[in-house]
C-alpha cells in the first residue's frame, strides 16, 4: 500500500505557455493597423500630395515639351513647302525666259500677217502652253510709264499728254505673278516744257469765248 504525503496533490502536467483552465487569456496585443496613430495618417497623406504635385509638374514639362516640337515641326513644312514654290517658280522663270525671244519672233509674224498655215498652230499652241505655266504679257500704249515695270527706250514731248506716258510698245513685258520676267521696253512721251495741260486750255477757250462777246 502506498503511503500519500499529507497536503500535496498530484497536478497534471502543463506545458508552458498554456492558459490553465478557468484563467482568463490576457489582451491580445494591438494590430499594426489599429495602432495607427493619426499623425502617421497626415504624414503619408503629405507625402502622396508631394509625389502627386511631382508627377504633374513632369506632365506640364513634357507637354511643354511636345507642344514646342510640334510648333518647330510646322514651321519647317511651311519652309520647306515655302521653298519648294521658290524653286519651282525660279525654274519655270528660267525656262520662260529661254522662250521670250521665241514669242517675240510670234508676236512679230502676227503683226506682219505672217502667222498662218502650221507655223500660225504651233505658235498658238506655245501660247497656251506658256499661258498654263503662268506668263502674262502686259504693255500698252497709252498706260503711265512705270519704272519697276517699263524700260524707256526711246523719249519724246508731246502736246497732247498730261504726264509721262508710254506712246508706242517696243517689246511687250512678261511676268509670272508678281514676278517680272521681263519689263516692256516702250517709247515715252513728256508733256511739252512751258506748255500749259489740255484741259488748261479748254478751260481757258471756254472762258474767252464766254467773255469775249459784248453787248453793244
Amino acid at each position: 500500500m502506498t503511503e500519500e504525503t499529507p497536503g500535496f496533490e498530484e497536478k497534471p502536467d502543463v506545458p508552458s505557455g498554456a492558459t490553465p483552465d478557468g484563467a482568463e487569456p490576457k489582451d491580445a496585443a494591438p494590430s499594426s493597423e489599429e495602432g495607427a496613430s493619426p499623425a502617421g495618417d497626415a504624414v503619408q497623406t503629405v507625402g502622396l500630395t508631394a509625389q502627386l504635385d511631382q508627377v504633374r509638374t513632369a506632365l506640364a514639362e513634357r507637354t511643354g515639351d511636345l507642344q514646342r516640337l510640334q510648333a518647330e515641326y510646322q514651321n519647317y513644312r511651311r519652309r520647306v513647302e515655302r521653298d519648294r514654290v521658290t524653286v519651282k517658280e525660279i525654274a519655270v522663270a528660267g525656262l520662260l525666259s529661254e522662250l521670250l525671244p521665241v514669242l517675240d519672233d510670234v508676236g512679230r509674224a502676227r503683226e506682219h500677217g505672217e502667222l498662218v498655215g502650221g507655223f500660225k498652230s504651233v505658235a498658238e499652241s506655245l501660247e497656251t502652253i506658256v499661258a498654263k505655266l503662268g506668263l502674262q504679257q502686259f504693255g500698252t500704249e497709252g498706260e503711265p510709264f512705270d519704272p519697276t515695270v517699263h524700260e524707256a527706250l526711246m523719249h519724246s514731248y508731246a502736246p497732247d499728254v498730261t504726264e509721262t506716258t508710254c506712246v508706242a510698245i517696243l517689246q511687250p513685258g512678261y511676268r509670272i505673278g508678281d514676278r517680272t520676267i521681263r519689263p516692256a521696253r516702250v517709247a515715252v512721251a513728256e508733256p511739252q516744257p512751258g506748255a500749259a495741260p489740255a484741259a488748261a486750255k479748254e478751260e481757258k477757250t471756254d472762258d474767252e469765248e464766254s467773255g469775249g462777246t459784248e453787248e453793244v
